[in-house]
């Protein structure tokens, strides 16, 4: 499965995930051959790209769960616009608390894992849509830390309101990539974050604990809008909770400065930095979602590639079936490890080289045989 840009489509590529319209509903299926036609109703979208199937690759299965995830996703897009956009506009959020309960009610109290899928997202919704996931996230980890329903609640309520400041960024700025944000556009964009966190600390209809949860996070992903000193060093477990979320979705989901990582980069990102995000709100992020399910082909740093078979007691350490010589490595094993370690998922199945156009622009036509050395640049 690769991430394409809007840009880079072109016809007969499959799509491996659907693509819903405005109002929910499925306009294409998985498995779907881009049309011109199609490919024009995507940028019309304003989609930022799409995640499309290899030529040989099959449309990846899809459980009860994966069909109930896309579903929610899809569906609550809309609930979350309204109670953002009402923020926004300084009015009162009208079933703000019946869809964070919804919100619990379906990911809130999960004895299993599930597979986190990314969802499709266009300049219109991504803040939204990067809103949602937060949440769901935040649900699912809370409750895997232990935390009293309350306390759940506060929190998820707290990620629906932890990005409001980019979303009153005007269009022009906040679809531009941040390396091309002059200073006097950085400083635009700053205030708009200032006015959030001001927002909140001067909410008085909100639970203190959601006020807390919100203006610590909005001060720690944003230190260049407070004065030194102000960033918190020691913040409530809720805001540790949406820290991590927020990590997580934004270095996974697809976004307008580069592509997106894959979950192992992202997860190798958060247990690499223990003083930066809580050790106990990762695991209880990697108890809930899977990562490195059975089946998926994984490169590793000495070159080799190879087949996750089953998981590990770490989620990076897995058992691993080595496509060169056919054996079962198992990962955990520090005399394994020496030299075999999972670099990251295998971002492509497709083994043919890629031809260098200038290299090839300087070949002359003559014969080479089979070990000979030239040394003319001609070859």
């Amino acid at each position: 499965m690769l991430f394409i840009k809007s840009d880079d489509l072109k016809t007969g590529m499959r799509l491996a995930k659907p693509i819903y319209n405005k109002s929910g509903v499925m306009l294409y299926e998985r498995n779907s051959k881009l049309t011109s036609q199609g490919i024009v109703s995507i940028r019309n979208f304003g989609l930022i790209g799409v995640y499309i199937l290899e030529a040989a690759e099959p449309v990846p299965p899809m459980s009860e769960d994966d069909i109930e995830f896309e579903r929610f996703q899809a569906m609550s897009v809309f609930a979350i616009r309204d109670i953002m956009d009402a923020i926004c506009k300084k009015k009162e959020p009208k079933e703000m608390y019946q869809f964070a309960n919804s919100i619990l009610k379906n990911y809130g109290s999960l004895h299993r894992k599930i597979n986190f899928i990314q969802s499709i997202r266009s300049k219109e919704d991504y803040v939204y849509k990067h809103t949602l996931n937060t949440a769901i996230l935040c649900a699912m980890m809370t409750y895997k830390l232990k935390m009293e329903f309350k306390y759940q609640l506060d929190v998820v309520i707290a990620a629906l309101f932890h990005d409001i400041g980019t979303l009153l960024i005007p269009l022009n700025l906040r679809h531009k990539n941040r390396s091309e944000l002059s200073e006097e556009e950085q400083v635009k964009v700053n205030t708009y974050h200032v006015a959030a966190l001001q927002m909140f600390s001067q909410n008085r209809d909100l639970d203190f604990d959601i006020i807390r949860i919100v203006t610590d996070i909005i001060k720690q992903l944003h230190p260049e809008i407070v004065k030194d000193g102000e960033v918190p060093e020691v913040m409530p477990l809720g805001a540790e909770v949406l820290k991590v979320a927020y990590v997580y979705d934004m270095m996974t989901a697809m976004n307008f400065d580069e592509e997106p990582h894959s979950e192992i980069v992202a997860v190798r990102h958060l247990m690499n930095d223990e003083v930066e995000y809580n050790p106990d709100v990762v695991d209880a992020l990697l108890s809930s979602i899977n990562i490195l399910q059975p089946g998926t082909c994984v490169e590793m740093v000495n070159g080799d590639r190879g087949l996750v078979i089953a998981a590990n007691n770490n989620v990076l350490e897995p058992f691993v079936l080595s496509f060169r010589d056919n054996k079962v490595h198992n990962l955990g094993d520090s005399r394994e490890a020496k030299e075999m370690q999972i670099k990251d998922i295998m971002k492509t199945m497709d083994n043919r080289h890629v031809v260098d156009n200038d290299l090839l622009a300087q070949y002359s036509g003559g014969t080479v045989h089979m070990g000979e050395h030239r040394e003319s640049k001609n070859y």
